[in-house]
């Protein structure tokens, strides 16, 4: 067990010792210590907003000790911020413009952005960003644009990324090659994909894999291209409400799952999930600018 030192303490939610809470479960031969954190969940939407108490509550019950949330555009920064103000213990709020929010009003979104960056803020990280084909490509000039220029500005402020890619991988990669040699870091958030492709993105020394409850789906190949990836390069995540994992697919996600995902992810690596929960909550730590 560790108490962790914030890096960066002026661009931090709050100094706080006691970011990794213990959870503490019998079993028939010792008292197991677990503590997780959920390195992607969205606990401030109105998915949650009749049972939020009762969400964090499950989530403290299950071992999570943080929760790193990324807003999506300008219209859910505050109700972010709301969320994290009334749980500082548990949450850290990033801030991004996420891509299927780009539109023609792009423009005016990065500059609110900006506005959020350059004034005195407890953002931890600029998320989440990135690129997503999935539904067209009109705005795929305007994607790349917006996805560059947050990169920039997490290199100005010296803050982590959380990157989103679907159906745009070698976008993505494109995009990224110039600054492997940058101290750029960061998450591949929601990572589904191939050896090859996690081969690639581990060229980024900086960079974890974010590991959800994918993995735990019956037609998920996630299992056999996870044991060609150090565990040393995973983070562990929800992206709640959605990607909820067996055996509660079908349903609202939330941070307290996450403790289903730690499960697979340890049958995997055939480790116990005490030393899983350890490593990828040092993964999380180091990325959003932790450490013992």
């Amino acid at each position: 067990m560790y108490v962790p030192e914030i890096l960066n303490k002026d661009k931090c939610w709050a100094m706080r010792t006691d970011i990794l809470l213990p959870f503490q479960r019998e079993s028939k031969r010792r008292k197991l210590v677990i503590m997780l954190i959920d390195t992607h969940s969205h606990l401030f939407l109105e998915e949650f907003a009749e049972d939020l108490p009762q969400v964090m509550e499950r989530a403290r019950n299950a071992g999570v000790s943080s929760i790193f949330m990324p807003n999506i555009d300008s219209t859910t920064i505050d109700a972010l911020l709301s969320v994290c103000a009334k749980y500082p213990d548990l949450c850290y709020p990033m801030i991004g413009l996420h891509p299927t929010s780009v539109n023609e009003t792009y423009e005016q979104e990065l500059a609110i952005v900006r506005e959020r960056l350059s004034a005195p803020n407890y953002f931890v990280a600029i998320g989440e960003i990135g690129l997503d084909l999935y539904w067209d490509r009109t705005f795929l000039k305007e994607q790349l644009l917006v996805f560059e220029r947050q990169i920039e500005w997490a290199l100005e402020y010296e803050l982590p990324v959380v990157i989103h890619t679907r159906e745009a991988f070698d976008y993505i990669y494109k995009v990224m090659e110039p600054y492997k040699k940058t101290a750029l870091r960061g998450i591949f958030h929601s990572f589904t994909g191939t050896p090859e492709e996690a081969a690639r993105l581990l060229e980024f020394d900086g960079f974890m894999l974010g590991i959800n409850g994918v993995v735990t789906f019956k037609k998920s190949t996630l299992p056999e291209t996870l044991l060609t990836v150090p565990l040393e390069r995973i983070v562990l995540e929800t992206d709640s409400p959605y990607l909820t994992p067996v055996p509660n697919r079908g349903k609202r996600n939330e941070s307290a799952n996450v403790k289903d995902t730690l499960a697979k992810v340890a049958e995997i690596y055939q480790k116990s999930l005490e030393y899983v929960a350890q490593v990828t909550s040092e993964n999380a730590l180091k990325v959003f600018g932790f450490r013992k």
